[in-house]
């Protein structure tokens, strides 16, 4: 089984930086993608970016410019600095996992229970 355990959520105020910090533990293999979603009251989960095991990195267009992914794969940890935060980043972020299983050779998902982070004006 797989745990992912974030962290490093808060009230941050306008123009603010938060670093974010997902843990994850058990099965994972070493082919796997981490990422970052986020969402906020009313809306749907949105992808913000996602890091493979070899470090390539995709973010979302929007997110690019104030939020860096890494990841440290010998602690499998992932990691989303935000600068520059604003009121409407205000949501919860969760931690995702795309775990290759070679048995059944496909990924399966795993998920966080998210930390919130909330932006004051």
């Amino acid at each position: 089984q797989v745990e992912l355990v974030e962290s490093g959520g808060g009230l941050v105020q306008y123009g603010g930086s938060l670093r974010l910090s997902c843990a994850a533990s058990g099965s994972i293999s070493s082919i796997n993608t981490m990422g970052w979603y986020r969402q906020a009251p009313g809306d749907q989960r949105e992808l913000i970016a996602y890091i493979t095991n070899g470090g390539v990195t995709n973010y979302v267009d929007t997110m690019e410019d104030r939020f860096t992914i890494s990841r440290d794969n010998a602690k499998n940890e992932v990691y989303l600095q935000m600068n520059s935060l604003k009121p409407e980043d205000t949501a919860v972020y969760y931690c995702n996992l795309q775990n290759w299983n070679s048995g059944y050779r496909y990924y399966v998902t795993y998920w966080g229970v998210g930390t919130q982070v909330t932006v004051s004006s």
